[in-house]
């Protein structure tokens, strides 16, 4: 008896996706030509938790005609940044049985931008992608090129942002796929950004695993080792590469339906919070992004039963 109704429960979770995808999802990432009123983003866009990319909501920054490598090393390059380094571009992911963050190094921008011209070489894949706010905290020379938050979206959500962070990496620097509990308003300011989504809905068919976190050390040689975290609790990650999916050990992922999309200079992706996003980018992209803390609200915890409910029933 509780063996059949675990079984129908498990069939439930298994034709969610795709019910709620019909209802909610579209098949591709829309466009605005233009920023939305505060009223119509709201109430078309994070109310139904979907996706769009914003044209020409950046034309009123200094920052797109005026940031350039070139020029970042002209205004900031003396200044020191935190910098990711992995060795194979992937920071905060599942490596073997681990989950393995990235070891920062506090370099000159310059330094970084000599590795990203091929001045300069260095051991692995270098990434600044710092978040807690890193372009107030480390590049204030830069604010005046851009606002300081998106006052639609700000007047939308009825808050500022909780944190406004800079990105600049070379092209192997890929963010594994996760999410986040933030609105977030992702500006491509050069280059591009590859995203790779999948709505919340799809949680029955996306993996989770406990891993041990650990940290990559660079040695004086060059080379790079893991060292376990102390004392730490186990770090529930997702253990799939979306892009070749292991579908011999994670079946179920054959059933989710991914989005993909290219967010190009000048262009803004409205991220919904807790959608699951991947992503790849053009070597030496720039972007800024903007994250709005996300409403806990029944919404958020219809997702928590789900997350829940896959767990209990072995789905994962």
């Amino acid at each position: 008896m509780a063996e059949a109704a675990l079984d129908a429960v498990r069939r439930e979770l298994r034709e969610f996706p795709a019910a709620a995808r019909e209802l909610s999802v579209p098949l591709a990432v829309p466009y605005l030509d233009k920023p939305p009123t505060p009223l119509h983003f709201y109430r078309d866009w994070v109310c139904p938790s979907r996706p769009c990319i914003i044209r020409n909501a950046l034309q009123h920054w200094p920052a797109l005609q005026k940031w350039s490598l070139p020029y970042f090393r002209a205004t900031v390059g003396s200044t020191e940044v935190s910098v990711a380094v992995t060795p194979d571009g992937y920071a905060d992911a599942v490596r073997g049985d681990r989950f393995v963050m990235p070891a920062e190094r506090r370099v000159p921008l310059s330094f970084v931008l000599d590795v990203l011209e091929g001045r300069a070489q260095h051991p692995g894949v270098l990434y600044v992608q710092k978040q807690c706010s890193n372009l107030p905290t480390e590049l204030p020379q830069l604010l005046p090129d851009l606002e300081s938050h998106v006052p639609w979206a700000s007047e939308a959500l009825g808050k500022m942002p909780d944190a406004v962070n800079f990105w600049l990496g070379e092209a192997a620097a890929v963010t594994s796929l996760h999410k986040d509990p933030y609105e977030n308003l992702y500006c491509v300011v050069s280059g591009e950004k590859h995203f790779l989504l999948h709505p919340p809905s799809d949680r029955p068919f996306i993996p989770y695993e406990l891993y041990t976190p650990a940290t990559y050390q660079l040695t004086e040689e060059g080379t790079f080792k893991v060292v376990d975290e102390e004392a730490t609790e186990k770090v529930p990650w997702i253990p799939l590469d979306p892009l070749a999916p292991d579908l011999a050990r994670y079946p179920s992922y054959s059933q989710a339906q991914a989005l993909r999309c290219t967010v190009r200079a000048g262009e803004m992706l409205y991220l919904p919070a807790l959608w699951f996003h991947h992503v790849q980018q053009s070597q030496g992209c720039i972007a800024v992004n903007f994250w709005y803390d996300m409403e806990y609200d029944l919404k958020y915890s219809y997702f928590q039963l789900l997350d829940s409910l896959t767990k209990a029933s072995g789905l994962d």
